[in-house]
């Protein structure tokens, strides 16, 4: 049985993607190692350091080898025997050399070189999957925006109804945040795919005078880019890519969050896309769960934690430090493959949101005109200063509320402000859709700067 639940044959498809599975699994991540390793030996040879022959015989035998479970125990056995990350892999790959070729395998490398150069392979694809997901949920978002430019909705804060608003606003809020989202992955991307190449303290001792020109051909078999100086003990980068993941995380829980509160009946006013067979609950026959945007908050808090704890790896001790180096290791795959999950859904959740503007309209009404007590200030404050009228209208809404009232009735039996505002006037000051301030320039505006954007991307 899986000791973790990304790992279960029965619940791995809630915390992952078969997409990201496919680079952190066992298998796929040691054939990547394997031809990281077969990469370094061509590469070697080619400046010289190692024979030729060899190189090619332990290139041959890396792309070749099969990953049966033979090889997984002998590997195993070998890491339990040395208490080395690698070395078991090392010399399980040595054993299955021709002559004295496997002499040469993983020549003046250290485990960091080869991990560190697979995470940024590995990262540079999840990347791809973030750009794609975060580029459809952004056009999944624009869509409810513009659709819903005018949809009137109460806006709300602590909890409560505040003053009218449009849902079309509300999405323009998330999709410019997702916009920025997109904005800083862009910029990451020059920072990632950076590859490790540096030996045992970094100063490529071990890789002969050619070694930067090593570094060179490495990565360029790999796809990747040398740095300026190792970056054993710099992880800055690593820790900048999982906050990322943390505010994509935050996002998404957001907009879920919403969903899941605005979808109660007693509020009814946004549903997630109902599929057919979907069961809500065993012993309540009737439910019809926000079942997406809950998982969101799972996955979410699992990225939010997993980020907190790499952010201690940015501390090292001296040129090696396996406490903060190894920590990422626990983390890696499980965040990468919640993040790729996560988006999936948001994306799904997002283009198939159902919005009941009648009911929006509905719980408007509800309040009894309250939520347009502002629009009565201000025209008032007109007449008499915005302090004096906050307290008229103020005084006026407390009272009216505690016997149940609706504001507007409230107001005209007030003579003092009767006196100011004709019954006629106070009248007009009743329209909801008269008061959602420049919430539909606000849309326009991120639609249209999103679409400039898109279109350069």
């Amino acid at each position: 049985m899986p000791a973790h639940i990304s790992d279960s044959l029965i619940y791995r498809g809630s915390w992952g993607t078969d997409e990201t599975r496919a680079l952190f699994d066992d298998e796929p991540r040691t054939r990547a190692w394997l031809e990281i390793l077969a990469a370094l030996a061509e590469a070697q040879a080619e400046v010289g350091l190692i024979p030729a022959e060899a190189a090619r015989q332990v290139a041959h035998a890396c792309r070749t080898l099969p990953l049966d479970a033979e090889f997984f125990d002998e590997v195993r056995k070998g890491l339990e025997a040395t208490n080395h990350s690698t070395l078991g892999l090392i010399q399980a790959v040595q054993r299955r050399c021709p002559s004295e070729s496997g002499e040469w395998v993983y020549y003046g490398a250290t485990v960091q070189d080869l991990t560190d150069t697979w995470m940024m392979m590995a990262l540079n694809r999840v990347w791809q999957m973030a750009y794609g997901e975060l580029r459809a949920i952004e056009e999944n978002l624009l869509r409810l925006a513009e659709a819903h430019r005018d949809t009137v909705m109460a806006g709300r804060t602590h909890g409560q109804p505040g003053l009218p608003i449009t849902f079309g606003f509300k999405a323009a809020v998330w999709a410019s945040e997702t916009r920025r989202h997109l904005q800083r992955l862009k910029e990451l991307k020059s920072r990632l795919g950076i590859g490790q190449l540096a030996g045992g303290v970094g100063s490529l001792s071990s890789l002969g005078p050619r070694g930067l020109e090593l570094q060179e051909k490495f990565f360029a078999r790999l796809g990747l880019r040398s740095p300026d100086v190792t970056w054993t003990t710099a992880r800055d980068v690593i820790v900048e890519w999982f906050h990322l993941l943390t505010l994509f995380s935050g996002t998404a829980d957001k907009i879920g969050h919403e969903v899941y509160n605005l979808q109660r009946p007693e509020i009814g006013e946004v549903t997630e896309g109902f599929v057919p067979g979907t069961v809500g609950s065993i012993t309540m026959p009737h439910k019809r769960n926000p079942e997406i945007a809950e998982h969101l908050g799972t996955l979410a808090r699992v990225i939010r934690h997993n980020g907190a704890l790499i952010a201690e790896s940015q501390v090292h001790d001296h040129e090696r430090d396996g406490r903060a180096w190894k920590a990422e290791w626990a983390v890696l795959a499980e965040t990468c493959m919640a993040a790729a999950k996560l988006l999936a859904l948001t994306k799904v959740m997002t283009a198939n949101l159902q919005i009941h503007a009648g009911r929006m309209m509905a719980n408007l009404e509800a309040t009894k005109g309250y939520v347009l007590s502002e629009r009565v200030m201000l025209r008032l404050a007109e007449k008499v200063g915005k302090q004096s009228a906050h307290t008229m209208v103020y005084d006026t809404a407390m009272k009216a509320a505690e016997a149940g009232r609706p504001l507007k009735e409230a107001l005209l039996e007030n003579a003092a402000i009767t006196a100011r505002l004709s019954p006629e006037e106070i009248e007009s000051l009743f329209d909801y859709r008269q008061h959602t301030g420049l919430c539909r320039e606000m849309v326009e505006r991120v639609i249209a700067t999103a679409q400039r954007e898109r279109a350069n991307e």
